[in-house]
């Protein structure tokens, strides 16, 4: 049983990677939930107009420019839904993990999703999206479709795209910030706080499923890829971008979750581990917006750190 769990994950892996340069659908359609359509995005017109203003949240989108030229997306609300003073509250950065972007943090009904919880609260939320996710695609001179823009891992997120975060946090708001990460989020945080630059700018962070070594993962689909070096199949295959979702993933996922009695909050437990928080009522929403993309390299990068 184990050897075949082991292949199945594997198999699910190729057809993920083998898709990597496949046009982005959605997953699914929205069924008919209540609590399902209420977090449905109304447009793609970015983060806040789809996620956070349909809640009737004061939303701000704003753009970072790193040293090495992408443009990062990030989204500030700056007042709880009931209203108050923006610029004197406490700035909080909510940093997502891999393969993930901002919305994550937007998921569940506003009093579940920490970005709203937060926001009610007292705090002035910023949302990061690193780079080469949907809504942090833009650079200076290079484009998605250009291997190049793809030729950076984890070490370019802690050089580029978390200082410059932070100064851009510190600067619109003269406060030293609080800082949420989740997975990846939590790497790039080790890695750069160990510069004064980021520390004398940070009020307190908080870890959320931190991550430095990959050994002790409970997803099995990631377990396995890292364990047959899936990553590095991928990237010398010449394929720089790692989209989870081309034609070949979307296909084979609506077929599956088709099917009479198949659980699709089970099947994301391939990807996510055990997961507490993942239910029927959700599930369609967040395969519409994750898993995002990442650069191989990345992957790769990751996949080493046992």
């Amino acid at each position: 049983m184990e050897v075949a769990d082991s292949v199945t994950c594997i198999l699910l892996l190729i057809l993920f990677c083998g898709s990597a340069a496949g046009n982005r659908k959605a997953l699914y359609s929205f069924k008919a939930q209540e609590n399902a359509i209420a977090m449905a995005p109304s447009s793609d017109n970015g983060i806040c107009k789809s996620m956070v203003e349909t809640h009737g949240y004061d939303c701000e989108e704003h753009t970072v420019t790193t040293q090495d030229g992408y443009i990062l997306s990030m989204q500030r609300i700056p007042v709880g839904r009931s209203g108050g003073t923006p610029g004197n509250r406490p700035p909080v950065l909510l940093q997502h993990g891999i393969l993930m972007d901002g919305i994550t943090w937007l998921l569940l009904p506003p009093e579940q999703s920490l970005a709203f919880v937060l926001s009610d609260n007292g705090y002035d939320v910023w949302i990061a999206n690193s780079r080469g996710t949907k809504y942090s695609k833009g650079h200076k001179s290079l484009s998605p479709k250009d291997p190049a823009y793809w030729d950076w891992s984890w070490d370019e997120l802690v050089a580029y795209d978390l200082p410059a975060t932070f100064q851009y946090i510190y600067d619109q708001t003269g406060q030293k910030l609080h800082y949420v990460g989740h997975s990846q989020g939590i790497l790039i945080a080790l890695a750069a706080l160990s510069k004064d630059q980021l520390l004398n700018m940070l009020r307190s962070a908080a870890l959320l499923c931190p991550i430095a070594y990959m050994g002790q993962m409970t997803s099995p689909l990631a377990k396995n890829a890292a364990d047959n070096f899936i990553a590095e199949a991928v990237y010398w295959l010449g394929l720089s971008e790692f989209d989870p979702r081309g034609d070949a993933v979307v296909n084979l996922l609506k077929d599956i979750c088709s099917k009479p009695g198949i659980d699709c909050t089970n099947l994301l437990t391939s990807f996510t581990g055990q997961n507490c928080c993942l239910n029927s009522s959700i599930v369609n929403i967040f395969l519409d917006h994750e898993p995002q993309p990442s650069a191989t390299k990345n992957m790769v990068h990751l996949a080493q750190s046992k």
